[in-house]
């Protein structure tokens, strides 16, 4: 198969180098989305106004999770090698 056969939606996929930053962002996004919809609910009530105060939150979340994820997965990953016994094959 050449290069020009492949669908559309191959060549739009990430190099596998690049797998850490695509968890990361997808961690991130939906972590904050969900965290910004239950503190913006135990905060301020669902209200009317209820997902509009949840995205103006989720703004500045996102992106400080992004971040964050990035940088404490080195430390998660050598956590989880500490707790989980390794299978001998």
């Amino acid at each position: 198969m050449k290069n020009d056969d492949r669908g559309i939606g191959q060549r739009l996929k990430l190099h596998p180098r690049f797998t850490v930053v695509a968890f990361s962002f997808y961690m991130a996004s939906i972590m904050a989305f969900l965290m910004c919809l239950i503190i913006t609910a135990a905060n301020r009530g669902v209200g009317p106004d209820f997902f509009e105060q949840a995205f103006q939150a989720y703004k500045l979340a996102m992106p400080s999770a992004f971040l964050c994820v990035l940088l404490v997965r080195p430390v998660v990953a050598f956590l989880v090698k500490l707790t989980v016994q390794q299978v001998r094959l």
